[in-house]
């Protein structure tokens, strides 16, 4: 057995990376310590237990159902705080504002295939993010008080607009150890 999980991976750009220290440096002078995130994807699966056999199947399930599926454009312009469901982490993100009937289309075929497999589905109403920072804990009060400071930052970064834009042209499936792409149309 193996865990299963399917994401659009996000490739951003050098200045992104710049903008995401400063909003770290400054959660930091208000004593909020986040990591950054190794890297960047927007989910459409909940991570899920896929027996080692049924991978190939699950895949191939998945290209199929993806395969007529074209790229499109995201913008993730707000930022937002998110736990997880065990209250266990919080997560700065950035949430997804154009694209995300898209996202929902994405998911209705992955939560097919998952139904297939008799597999818990993606949430019923999710909200669309590229996750950027986390620490331990529930702290998303503290760091929720200072979203306007750094909504603000975010708003007012050099090229803003052109780095919060992302083209989503495959799906990743990282089942067990393998990893899986399925390509969208151009």
């Amino acid at each position: 057995m193996g865990t299963f999980h399917s994401c659009w991976d996000v490739q951003p750009q050098e200045e992104f990376l710049d903008l995401l220290d400063e909003v770290i440096s400054i959660l930091k002078k208000h004593d909020i310590i986040l990591n950054k995130m190794n890297e960047f994807h927007i989910s459409q699966s909940q991570t899920v237990v896929l027996r080692h056999h049924w991978i190939n199947l699950f895949v191939q399930s998945l290209r199929d159902r993806l395969s007529s599926m074209h790229r499109f454009l995201c913008i993730a312009e707000q930022l937002h705080v998110y736990t997880n469901s065990e209250k266990t982490r919080t997560f700065l993100g950035l949430e997804i504002s154009v694209g995300k009937e898209q996202l929902l289309d994405v998911v209705a075929e992955v939560d097919q295939s998952l139904k297939e497999f008799n597999l818990q589905t993606f949430y019923q109403d999710p909200s669309f993010h590229v996750s950027l920072a986390w620490c331990v804990g529930d702290t998303a009060w503290k760091i929720g008080g200072c979203l306007k400071e750094l909504q603000t930052v975010l708003d007012g970064f050099e090229n803003a607009e052109r780095l919060t834009r992302f083209y989503a042209d495959e799906i990743r499936c990282k089942a067990g150890n393998k990893s899986f792409r399925v390509q969208l149309k151009q």
